[in-house]
C-alpha cells in the first residue's frame, strides 16, 4: 500500500483505513472513518446552515455520498479534506434545493375555497429498500449504526431493529410523521449505500 509522504500522520492513517474499507468491505474501518470526523463535519455544517436537525441529516448525506465514492478517493490530499468537499458541496446544494421548494409535508396547503388539504406519502409496510436493509440486519451495519448520533440511532432501530411503522415511531418519539420519514429517508441512502460496497466484496 503506498502513502503519500507529504500527507500528515493522521492523513496516511485514514487512507489505511480507507483502503481496508474498500479492498476489504471492513465494516469497522468504515465506522472508524465515521467516527473520527462526525462531530467537525456536523458542526461545520451547523455554521453554515444553523439548524442542527437539518445539519445531522447533512452529516448522515455526507457520509453516504463520501462512502458511496469511497473508491475514488486517492492520497494526492488528506481524507478529511476529501470528505469535506462533499460535505459543504452537498449542503450548498441542499440550501439551493430549499430556496426552491415550496411546499413542506408537514404544512397543510390552503386551497381556492379555504379548505386545507395536506400531502400524504405512502407509508403501509416495508418498500423493496427497506426490505434489504431488514435482511442485512444482523451484525452488518451494527458497528456503523452504533457511530450514528443518538437520534438517528433510536430511528433506525425501531424501524428496522422492532419493525415499527412510520406512524408509530412519530408517536414514539413525539415527531412530524413528515420529519421522521425524511430522517429515516435519508438514514436508509446511507445505510444502502453501506449495503452496496458490502456486495462489491462478497
Amino acid at each position: 500500500m503506498e502513502v503519500n509522504e507529504n500527507l500528515s500522520e493522521k492523513a496516511q492513517y485514514d487512507y489505511k483505513l480507507v483502503r481496508r474499507a474498500v479492498d476489504n468491505g471492513d465494516q469497522k474501518a468504515y465506522a472508524e472513518l465515521m467516527g473520527r470526523y462526525r462531530d467537525s463535519i456536523y458542526f461545520m455544517l451547523l455554521k453554515m446552515i444553523n439548524n442542527k436537525d437539518d445539519a445531522e441529516d447533512l452529516t448522515i448525506e455526507a457520509f453516504g455520498k463520501a462512502f458511496h465514492r469511497l473508491h475514488q478517493y486517492t492520497p494526492n490530499y488528506a481524507f478529511s479534506t476529501w470528505l469535506f468537499k462533499i460535505a459543504s458541496n452537498n449542503c450548498i446544494d441542499w440550501i439551493r434545493k430549499q430556496k426552491k421548494k415550496l411546499l413542506s409535508i408537514d404544512n397543510p396547503i390552503g386551497t381556492e375555497d379555504g379548505d386545507e388539504m395536506t400531502i400524504e406519502i405512502r407509508s403501509h409496510g416495508l418498500d423493496p429498500a427497506d426490505v434489504v436493509i431488514k435482511d442485512q440486519k444482523a451484525g452488518i451495519m451494527r458497528e456503523v449504526v452504533e457511530k450514528l448520533k443518538p437520534r438517528y440511532r433510536t430511528l433506525i432501530e425501531l424501524r428496522y431493529y422492532k419493525e415499527y411503522s412510520y406512524e408509530e415511531i412519530a408517536d414514539e418519539l413525539d415527531l412530524p410523521l413528515g420529519t421522521v420519514k425524511a430522517q429515516l429517508f435519508r438514514a436508509r441512502e446511507f445505510l444502502m449505500n453501506m449495503l452496496d460496497h458490502r456486495k462489491d466484496h462478497i
